[in-house]
């Protein structure tokens, strides 16, 4: 598996706000354009879900729990992925990974939640 670098995770308070960001350097340009993009999370003792997607088109789709509060976005120059997350919760407390189609993956970044 292609090895995709998150960053941006960390402490923060309920309510408070946090941006991800993924690195692909290493994945082929016309991989990470063509392929659908997002961000699975996984909470301590509980099965990885997805988060967020955005397909090649632009088209977004996020799960009920962060629907509103999440934007995910791409900077396709850069071959970059964010997710920018609002009004944090408790529960979204969990390890974040990236993911371009279904090879390529980072090893993830911790984001807590205080409240």
């Amino acid at each position: 598996q292609g090895r995709l670098v998150e960053s941006g995770g960390g402490l923060v308070q309920a309510g408070g706000s946090l941006r991800l960001s993924c690195a692909a350097s290493q994945v082929i340009t016309s991989v990470f354009n063509s392929e659908t993009k997002g961000w699975y999370r996984q909470a301590p003792g509980q099965q990885r879900e997805p988060v967020a997607s955005i397909s090649s088109g632009g088209r977004t789709n996020y799960s009920d729990s962060v629907n509103g509060r999440f934007t995910i976005s791409k900077d396709s120059a850069k071959k970059r992925l964010y997710l920018q997350m609002n009004s944090l919760k408790a529960e979204d407390t969990a390890v974040y990974y990236c993911h371009v189609g279904r090879y390529y993956w980072g090893q993830g970044t911790q984001v807590t939640v205080s409240s």
